[in-house]
């Protein structure tokens, strides 16, 4: 990867952090208690929980995601960046552009997620 494949994916990577940011913001937000006695009713206190419950799972993966965001902007300039942590192969451009944080090629993320 040359320097100004990194800078373009160093941008990429700072805009991604920012947008997590601020989508970790709004997951927080609503991923606070449902008071029990807000009288919504029955089946709206139980969509209400059910809604909670999928917002902190994404707060959860949002947070991964940013962490890993975070590590890569942090490595893009160590020369082991870019290149598969299993096969040690380069990961496309492309694919980086795509997901920056990835430590993967498509054909170890893929090994991985059938295994």
């Amino acid at each position: 990867m040359n320097t100004k494949e990194k800078e373009v994916l160093r941008k990429i990577i700072i805009e991604k952090i920012d947008d997590f940011k601020k989508k970790l913001k709004t997951f927080k937000r609503l991923s606070k208690p449902v008071s029990p006695d807000n009288a919504i009713g029955r089946i709206t206190r139980m969509e209400a929980i059910n809604s909670k419950s999928m917002n902190e799972a994404s707060l959860a993966k949002s947070t991964h995601t940013l962490n890993k965001l975070q590590k890569s902007l942090k490595m893009i300039d160590d020369p082991d960046f870019g290149y598969c942590i299993n096969c040690e192969e380069p990961i496309p451009y492309k694919r980086l552009l795509i997901m920056p944080e990835t430590p993967f090629c498509i054909s170890c993320a893929q090994n991985i997620h059938q295994g």
